[in-house]
């Protein structure tokens, strides 16, 4: 039986992918556990390396609309993270300041039990990331979001730009 084209389109930015990056991010450091705020800017940096100088090159297209995801991103991540609590892989951890997510012991295997160039790559991504950014707590959802939301806005004065030079 052959897959539809249709069909193959629902991998890409699904909650098995997000959740696959959460994980990648979580196992990357296992003595770390981030909120949810953090795992989002960490799944944008993670495929948008190539935004960071003396950075990995980005895994996904660096196309010039892609700053709006982290507005989008949020529901797919938590999807992702549920996804990957039901199959024992990311523990969800209460504490006085909010929820915590962390690898479990089966994460690390998990990931490198997966033979995909992009699950390996994501993992090295993931590991250069947690190693660059994991001290900055809260400051770091800030500073990824202030960076790309800078980014989108020169994207709407260009398009403003553009759209008023048309006769």
């Amino acid at each position: 039986m052959m897959i539809s084209s249709a069909q193959s389109d629902h991998m890409f930015n699904s909650p098995l992918e997000t959740g696959i990056r959460s994980v990648c991010v979580l196992a990357a450091d296992d003595s770390m556990q981030y909120d949810l705020q953090q795992l989002l800017a960490f799944d944008h940096l993670i495929v948008h390396t190539g935004d960071i100088i003396d950075a990995p090159s980005s895994l996904h297209p660096n196309v010039h609309q892609r700053n709006g995801e982290l507005l989008i991103r949020r529901s797919l991540v938590e999807r992702g993270l549920l996804l990957m609590e039901s199959k024992k892989l990311v523990e969800k951890n209460i504490s006085t300041n909010g929820f915590y997510y962390s690898a479990t012991e089966l994460a690390v295997i998990f990931i490198e039990s997966l033979t995909n160039n992009y699950v390996s790559e994501l993992y090295k991504r993931s590991q250069w990331a947690v190693e660059k950014y994991k001290d900055f707590g809260d400051h770091f959802f800030v500073e990824i979001f202030n960076t790309a939301f800078d980014r989108w806005s020169k994207e709407f004065q260009i398009a403003e730009i553009s759209v008023g030079n048309v006769k």
